[in-house]
């Protein structure tokens, strides 16, 4: 029978790597853009931060009727990417993971600033939602402080949105992410200097407004007798930590990691700091270059979700996303082996939690996925070169190439295409979905056409031959199963180059069952197989006496 394995691919890092390796992550936010270096200590395992380096660059302030990048800070961002890159290069960097968040996520032109940036520096960027960014904070954060499994609240205040996490050590029970940050805020609601009272109130009512569906979020996932801690993270919450403690302390601390301060004395700043002009905001000890511009709508947000939340007092936490980046990279490498490990198969729970959402059936799919994977596994090197990083988008494409039923049956391979786009699948980013979404698009009907849009959106060429080839083997596994019921136990392949002719021998788990329904199925879909790999596709029904060639 069929090995129903789900996820061999999980117990693998994706590709072999060398102890000791240098990584750098780029976080390509809405306020700044940052880079850290780390070298991986792969016997602890562990990371230690060999430098870091942040610019301002307010991708934020975007077209305010378009919504687009402005094309001048598209390019000082390119240029600041440019030089992060010569950095990491100079330090003798393996490998760079780069991360766009909210700003270009929102933006019409995100995707074009993208292509940019890889046509113009050389630089892949993942862009990833709104709860794979929450997600990846946890990791940091867990990577920086010990909670002794009990619950805390992560808040992350950015240029263009705000995440709470609520997690305990090992599982994030709830990641959220809201539409509210420092730098849209300010943009959008504070016209005047110093604020008016109108606008103030307005702020604190809207970042209120669009706090309390996370918050509902939150608390709904805490258990009785849970007293969380919250624990904040990013450049308003550090900023507003060092000038509190330059006040109270007379200096600031080495480290702020661990540094807290109470919910009342942070009313005590917001109160003065509404109360000041940009210019005087920027003299308060303790306050970063451009950051007072924008220090004020972070401190609200930070003291509405305090209020919502009942907590007295934050903890601050100087590991965030970037760290994050760097962790879930170990995870996926094979390097880490302790509390965190649960995390490395976010990507199979998270597939099989959409599955189970959209009420997919599972032991279909799971044999479709056995075909898929089996099928990919006997023509690798032969008709196609992919790793086992794309091994894994074809299973979670053929998890979830059903799904579309939960919507109608009719086209219902398009509805499976909206719903793993629109799921907020975690592990994965921006891309990986897009090409997921499209494999499991084209297991049937028409094959993938530049007219349709939802191909259009694969931006590179490797990407649609990917799509291309993997759903024209998803096609032929999901005949495999036609009648649903593990008509066939397995199949064995070979390719003859010679006469370009790929045969299928097809091994029925019932010696007198003759397969009709799977092989007309085979026959029907073997045209798009076909055309795509250049050959011509024979099966032939197996008994006990057949040879493959």
């Amino acid at each position: 029978m069929v090995n129903l394995v789900s996820a061999n691919w999980e117990n693998k890092p994706s590709e072999s790597v060398q102890e000791n390796q240098m990584i750098a992550a780029i976080d390509i936010g809405t306020n700044s853009l940052h880079i850290i270096v780390v070298k991986i200590e792969a016997t602890l395992p562990s990371f230690t931060i060999i430098a870091r380096e942040k610019e301002t660059v307010r991708l934020g302030d975007r077209n305010l009727i378009t919504g687009e990048l402005k094309p001048e800070v598209m390019m000082k961002a390119i240029a600041c990417l440019g030089r992060f890159k010569t950095l990491a290069d100079s330090l003798g960097t393996n490998s760079i993971v780069a991360v766009a968040t909210s700003a270009v996520r929102e933006s019409p032109n995100g995707q074009e600033f993208l292509q940019q940036i890889e046509t113009e520096v050389g630089l892949s960027v993942d862009l990833i939602s709104g709860p794979e960014e929450a997600r990846r904070i946890y990791l940091g954060v867990l990577s920086g402080m010990e909670f002794n499994n009990k619950p805390h609240i992560i808040i992350d205040i950015g240029g263009g949105s705000t995440e709470l996490i609520l997690g305990d050590s090992e599982e994030p029970r709830s990641l959220t992410s809201t539409k509210i940050g420092a730098v849209r805020l300010t943009g959008e609601l504070i016209a005047s200097d110093p604020i008016s009272e109108t606008e103030f109130k307005y702020l604190q009512a809207y970042a209120r407004g669009m706090l309390e569906r996370s918050v509902e979020e939150v608390q709904g996932k805490l258990k009785i007798g849970d007293s969380p801690q919250l624990i904040g993270t990013s450049g308003t919450i550090e900023t507003i930590a060092t000038i509190h403690a330059r006040e109270k302390l007379g200096l600031v601390p080495s480290t702020l990691n661990g540094y807290q301060f109470s919910l009342q004395d942070l009313r005590t700043w917001v109160n003065r700091l509404r109360k000041m002009t940009n210019v005087e905001r920027a003299t308060v000890p303790g306050m970063p270059e451009k950051r007072s511009e924008v220090i004020l709508s972070g401190a609200v947000i930070l003291q509405e979700a305090m209020t919502l939340l009942g907590v007295q007092s934050v903890t601050v936490c100087e590991r965030s996303l970037r760290e994050g980046v760097i962790v879930d990279w170990m995870l996926t490498h094979g390097f880490i082996d302790n509390r965190l490990r649960f995390q490395s198969s976010i990507r199979e729970r998270s597939v099989l939690k959409t599955a189970k959402k959209y009420q997919t059936n599972l032991e279909h799919s799971e044999r479709v996925t056995a075909f898929a994977l089996n099928i990919f596994d006997q023509t690798k090197g032969q008709l196609h070169y992919w790793s086992a990083d794309q091994r894994q988008l074809l299973w979670a494409a053929a998890i979830l190439h059903n799904s579309g039923h939960y919507i109608s049956h009719s086209a219902h391979h398009k509805h499976s295409y909206y719903l793993i786009r629109n799921g907020e699948l975690l592990g994965y980013n921006e891309t990986e979905i897009e090409i997921i979404a499209n494999i499991a698009r084209y297991h049937r009907k028409s094959p993938p056409k530049k007219k349709h849009e939802s191909y259009r959106n694969l931006l590179h060429k490797e990407h649609r031959t990917m799509v291309n080839q993997l759903s024209a083997i998803l096609r032929l596994a999901v005949a495999l199963d036609r009648r649903q019921i593990g008509a066939i136990s397995h199949v064995q392949c070979e390719y003859v180059p010679n006469f370009k002719e790929f045969k299928m021998l097809i091994f029925p788990s019932l010696i007198d069952d003759e397969c009709a329904l799977e092989m007309w199925s085979l026959d029907y879909k073997k045209g798009v197989f076909e055309e795509e790999f250049g050959l011509k596709f024979v099966a032939i029904l197996a008994n006990s006496n057949t040879p493959l060639s």
